[in-house]
């Protein structure tokens, strides 16, 4: 079954076509990851997490199963990256959502490469649309497998995909709104990918990088208390030794 990418968003409000849908994904094992999928799915859900983690109802995963048919064959099927609202955040072997009041993620993200492309463009957005994935985002970082943009994305509005705008700053970054998230979604020339509060303008951070930063800031203020202290030193100097020559000779003449 061929279906292309524009072809999926017309027809993936069609309920019935996941049950006639002949796809490898019901014995899936997830497929090994390049160094490059690795990163970014790391980056991704620990970016992720952090910035949830005052929320203790949004549950946030990567590369775990989801099961989300119990009659018949057990359909499932492993996102790199996704986000489920109004849930707990506790530990789970696989995410089955006949367990969790019929509750299925409101956000998925893949890290697509060429073993994937394939897969990520026309199964599983089949799947995800029947399920009622509210958002769904593919990246590619070698910039090559995912035509024409390495970051891609889609909104489920009445039961159909649409293709989430993209923008381009002024500095050649593409940018894709997250409306689920509340974040926008950056691609940079390099083709890095980060996540970006609009609002605060900040760029979300893993846990090595928001560390890397807290390292960095505490070395700043130790060289700026350092630097005080050496200026302090000085200045208690040059008045003790002004105080010294007054002593000695008098006051200084203008």
């Amino acid at each position: 079954m061929d279906l292309t990418w524009s072809a999926f968003m017309t027809i993936s409000g069609d309920r019935k076509l996941i049950k006639t849908l002949d796809s490898p994904l019901e014995d899936f094992e997830p497929m090994p990851e390049g160094d490059k999928q690795r990163r970014n799915l790391s980056y991704a859900t620990e970016a992720l997490k952090l910035w949830f983690e005052k929320l203790p109802d949004v549950y946030v995963s990567g590369n775990l199963f989801i099961r989300y048919e119990e009659d018949g064959a057990e359909k499932r099927i492993a996102p790199d990256i996704f986000v489920v609202f109004g849930t707990s955040k506790e530990d789970r072997v696989s995410y089955t959502v006949w367990e969790e009041d019929g509750k299925i993620p409101d956000f998925v993200l893949e890290i697509t490469s060429k073993g994937t492309v394939t897969k990520d463009r026309k199964e599983n957005p089949l799947i995800y649309g029947d399920l009622g994935v509210k958002e769904y985002f593919q990246y590619d970082p070698s910039g090559i497998s995912l035509k024409p943009d390495s970051l891609q994305g889609v909104r489920l509005e009445n039961g159909k995909y649409v293709p989430i705008a993209v923008s381009t700053l002024a500095d050649g970054t593409l940018s894709l709104h997250s409306q689920t998230l509340g974040l926008d979604l950056h691609l940079f020339v390099d083709k890095t990918f980060r996540f970006y509060d609009p609002i605060s303008k900040q760029t979300l951070r893993s846990h090595a990088e928001a560390e890397h930063a807290r390292h960095q800031a505490e070395l700043e203020r130790s060289y700026e208390q350092q630097a005080r202290r050496e200026a302090e030193a000085a200045q208690q100097q040059a008045e003790a030794l002004l105080k010294k020559y007054r002593d000695l000779f008098g006051d200084i003449p203008e």
